[in-house]
């Protein structure tokens, strides 16, 4: 089983003891004390060495939890500046102790330093005064805050190969996703007990499932002020949202793909509707920068990986790059898009199904969700649309989402853009279909005459660039027919301004919520051939927004 442990930067004996008692009530295995500033102490009163490593003894001796105790040098990403020489007299005090910490964690830099640093930790967790039923071991670590070190794999087996080693760690600043299947390759090439994590929003995968592949624990933070490398997360999110408890080895893993996805609800709601219907899965945030060239190397990477990758949902700036990734890799293997996909030129949902015949091979299907969704929650059959006059604003991903489905369908579609040359695009692409395209700029006289109005900017986003202007001029349209419907696709905040002032004049809105939570129910469904839960994820984003 792959242990929790909660780090805690220790300044304050009371409060590290507080902070270890809460780490226990959140579902840890253990507390990692980091002693750093604690040990150093340049306080002359309390200047005395002896008097530091009582106070450290102390710690251990009343801790809740099994724990590790680091003192890491600033050299190595920690804090400590003080001598070599009192922080392994620090080391040889906790191995002797009558309670010792369960591990003590030493950097392979320090530990190969000198053949007498060596041989007061190897006494340390090595002492004859340990013959007891829990006795201190080496954690030997490398850690690079820059990215990955181009030594890395002979630190690795130096590590290994160190008899008074009991635990390898590695934990590097992750440079993408692809950092994290090497990580796996390491923990599924292990010798002995391993770490292996990703620092940063890129490594963030392997944090999460170190079960998955045997890591011998993970990092958590008791709350997010309290990280102590970059990329943690609280023990909360690690245990609820992402159910870290229930990976194993077989767990298919989803995620979603853009830039950034940092604040992405899509976690929130696909692991509440994994752990509601009993499926084993886990859903991960996989940032990827903007290129294509990037996007494919790592789909690409993931796809040949032992992660079991299963699905992924597709978001800005990659909707394009999964359609036409699709179209490149037709010849080395199976691809498939549905209606809406090939329709639009983009795609928001990957799905790999595993197809069982005497090959049982992985196929690659292409959705678009959004498509769906939009026509799903305007409640129509072809009919409604045919003939009718729509006024879309934006010419981008949803945007081409909403005219190619609707203009399929027969409507006559009013296109407001602010770049004319997407906008063009897009009507290139509407040439064939059964309604008709008119593209105005957005600073044009506003059209009276629609029926349905779609925002598709992000005017009226929260933290967006306007966020408290009205992305549709309704106060400067007249003689509107009562049934006109308002829909926006931005979702935060949950009523933008133009859905205030459409709502204030009695008009009908669709909010951004909706679509989300529409669009995503249609992956889920996908993904695991069931229907996600009535209402849990409309609820989830509605609380969520409101919070």
């Amino acid at each position: 089983m792959t242990l929790i442990c909660v780090p805690i930067m220790v300044e304050d004996h009371h409060e590290a003891l507080r902070d270890a008692t809460l780490a226990a009530e959140h579902g840890a295995d253990l507390v990692e004390f980091r002693v750093d500033v604690f040990f150093e102490d340049k306080d002359e009163s309390t200047d005395l060495l002896q008097d530091r490593i009582d106070r450290v003894l102390d710690l251990v001796e009343v801790s809740p939890l099994p724990c590790i105790v680091t003192c890491r040098p600033h050299w190595e990403g920690g804090e400590y500046h003080g001598d070599d020489d009192e922080r392994i007299a620090l080391y040889e005090a906790l191995g002797t102790s009558d309670s010792p910490p369960a591990y003590i964690d030493v950097e392979l830099a320090t530990y190969t330093r000198s053949a007498n640093i060596r041989q007061k930790i190897n006494l340390a967790v090595n002492h004859p005064k340990q013959q007891r039923a829990v006795s201190t071991r080496l954690i030997l670590s490398t850690h690079d805050f820059e990215g990955r070190p181009s030594d890395l794999t002979r630190k690795v087996l130096a590590m290994q190969d160190e008899p008074a080693c009991s635990v390898v760690k590695i934990a590097y600043r992750a440079r993408s996703i692809r950092d994290n299947l090497e990580l796996f390759e390491m923990l599924g090439d292990r010798q002995k007990p391993t770490i292996a994590m990703g620092m940063g929003e890129f490594g963030l995968m392997s944090r999460i499932l170190a079960p998955k592949f045997g890591g011998f624990l993970t990092f958590a933070s008791l709350r997010d002020e309290s990280t102590t490398a970059p990329g943690q997360i609280t023990i909360d999110e690690l245990l609820n949202l992402y159910r870290f408890r229930s990976i194993t080895t077989a767990t298919k893993v989803y995620g979603i793909i853009g830039w950034p996805v940092t604040q992405s609800m899509s976690p929130m709601v696909h692991n509440a509707g994994f752990e509601a219907i009993g499926w084993d899965g886990v859903y991960v945030p996989m940032p990827v920068e903007g290129s294509y060239e990037s996007f494919k190397a790592t789909v690409l990477a993931m796809i040949d990986s032992t992660m079991n990758f299963t699905g992924a949902s597709v978001t800005i700036p990659h909707k394009a790059h999964l359609f036409q990734l699709s179209i490149q890799e037709k010849q080395n293997g199976i691809w498939w898009a549905d209606d809406n996909s090939t329709l639009c030129k983009t795609a928001n949902t990957l799905f790999r199904p595993l197809v069982f015949d005497e090959t049982d091979i992985f196929e690659n299907h292409l959705y678009n969700t959004d498509s769906s969704a939009i026509i799903s929650l305007l409640g129509g059959t072809d009919s409604k649309f045919s003939g009718n006059p729509v006024c879309v604003y934006g010419s981008g991903g949803v945007a081409r989402a909403a005219v190619l489905s609707l203009c399929q369908r027969g409507a006559n579609i009013d296109l407001r853009f602010r770049s004319r040359e997407p906008a063009e695009k897009l009507a290139a692409s509407a040439e064939n279909l059964e309604g008709t395209l008119q593209l105005n700029s957005i600073e044009d006289s506003p059209c009276n005459l629609a029926k349905l109005y779609i925002n598709c900017t992000p005017v009226g986003m929260t933290d967006g660039p306007d966020p408290d202007e009205l992305s549709i001029p309704i106060h400067e349209m007249d003689q509107l027919a009562p049934e006109t419907v308002f829909f926006d696709t931005v979702y935060n905040p949950i009523e933008t301004p133009m859905l205030k002032a459409a709502r204030e004049r009695g008009y009908r809105t669709i909010d951004g919520a909706a679509m989300f939570v529409k669009q995503a129910e249609a992956q889920f469904e996908i993904w695991t051939g069931q229907s996600a839960p009535d209402g849990l994820f409309d609820r989830l984003v509605r609380k969520k927004l409101s919070d």
